[in-house]
């Protein structure tokens, strides 16, 4: 299943996988976003694979370079979070 998105009152929905072949459309996509708040909303997400994860992770970690929040809301996101957490003790 292919990455959807859609937005509705300034949150963005994924639908599908975050994964090695749908990461090139998230990044193109977020890269094209100009608002100072995004909020992506993971809960019809069925997978997602290391990279996805380090996409987002750097898509949070990049976000205060251009003064904007970025943040993660839905279902797996203490699994997320707590993969964050990992990633800067390594």
């Amino acid at each position: 299943m292919p990455l959807e998105i859609s937005k509705k009152d300034n949150k963005f929905y994924l639908n599908g996988k975050i994964n090695s072949e749908t990461v090139p459309f998230l990044i193109s996509y977020f890269n094209a976003v100009t608002s100072s708040e995004v909020v992506i909303n993971i809960n019809d997400i069925k997978e997602i694979d290391k990279v996805g994860l380090t996409t987002i992770y750097n898509f949070i970690d990049k976000s205060h370079i251009n003064n904007m929040l970025f943040s993660v809301e839905g279902y797996g996101c203490k699994e997320i979070y707590d993969y964050f957490q990992e990633m800067k003790i390594a």
